[in-house]
């Protein structure tokens, strides 16, 4: 049985523990150090969203838009309109409902229980999960990944950051993890992957570009050793220039995408992106003009009170 303290390639599967049988053997690994092996999930469960954001980002110069879906109804409109994929991120969706920063407070479960409803609702839409950091060491990653699989998500986008120090996309005081302890998290995560589900995608969000102990040269040497940890996809994020976006394109051999920043400038059509060979386009979704609305009927709702909710209210009774 494997202990606690020992390396997490010389650790029992949760594969390896459904060979091993019911019984004695199974009471006596849920009595210790083993309970945290159970799989709770038959490996090989079909997830069709994750093959099929799998086949969408495989496809040559049309890159996959993928956008925000800020909660269950959003997610079900963006379907029907013809969105391909949505992000759960930590800042443009989970803190919506948990009114946390994006520092790496929302926990895993509290991620799980809002990926939940949108699956619910939508099922056969591929959303990603903005996994942060990890939310851990390789157990925890492991923990992470396998409770995306269960409740349906298509893929996970992990940041290559420090967990300790966790910040925004573009915000200042960055710092990435060293190369050693990114390359663990990432294996961590494609081997709690191939064991429940191969289709499902995990992205290294590569931070390393504007991170203050990194830059192009350190981002560029890290590209092959992530994908060499088994990452199905890079997102580079905060190049610079087109040139410096082509130089990844280049080294990378995997699903490759950009976080649009200084380089993006005067991309206005899919085919930019496609054309520098990009798999995949961040955007934004129905989440900006949904709180422009919000903003300018709160700001009407100050300036007249209640006047503006009735007035409001009487045209929906004369509508109807």
């Amino acid at each position: 049985m494997a202990k606690g303290n020992e390396p997490f390639d010389k650790q029992m599967t949760r594969q390896q523990f459904l060979k091993v049988g019911a019984g004695a053997a199974a009471i006596g690994l849920m009595s210790g150090t083993g309970l945290a092996q159970i799989n709770r999930l038959p490996p090989g469960t079909p997830v069709t969203t994750a093959k099929k954001l799998r086949s969408m980002l495989a496809r040559p110069g049309q890159p996959v838009f993928v956008a925000h879906a800020i909660d269950a109804l959003s997610a079900q409109l963006m379907a029907a309109a013809g969105y391909e994929a949505s992000f759960v991120g930590t800042s443009g969706v989970q803190s919506r409902w948990t009114v946390l920063a994006d520092r790496g407070l929302t926990t895993i479960m509290e991620s799980m229980r809002i990926c939940q409803y949108f699956t619910e609702a939508v099922p056969t839409y591929p959303f990603i999960l903005d996994g942060d950091a990890g939310h851990g060491g390789p157990d925890m990653v492991k923990r992470l990944i396998h409770e995306c699989i269960k409740v349906g998500l298509a893929g996970i986008r992990i940041d290559d950051q420090m967990i300790e120090t966790k910040r925004t996309t573009g915000n200042s005081g960055i710092m990435v993890a060293s190369r050693e302890n990114a390359v663990i998290r990432y294996k961590a995560a494609v081997e709690a992957r191939n064991e429940l589900e191969p289709d499902f995608v995990i992205q290294a969000q590569m931070y390393t570009r504007e991170a203050e102990n990194g830059g192009l040269d350190e981002a560029l040497a890290r590209i092959p050793l992530y994908e060499e940890a088994g990452v199905d996809w890079i997102h580079f994020t905060r190049a610079q220039s087109v040139d410096e976006i082509k130089k990844g394109r280049a080294i990378c051999k995997k699903f490759f995408g950009g976080m649009n920043g200084p380089w993006a400038k005067g991309f206005t059509t899919v085919k930019h992106y496609g054309d520098l060979g990009l798999n995949s386009i961040w955007g934004q979704g129905p989440g900006r003009e949904s709180d422009e609305a919000v903003d300018k009927a709160l700001a009407e709702f100050k300036r007249r009170g209640p006047e503006y909710v009735t007035e409001s209210l009487g045209a929906i009774t004369r509508s109807s």
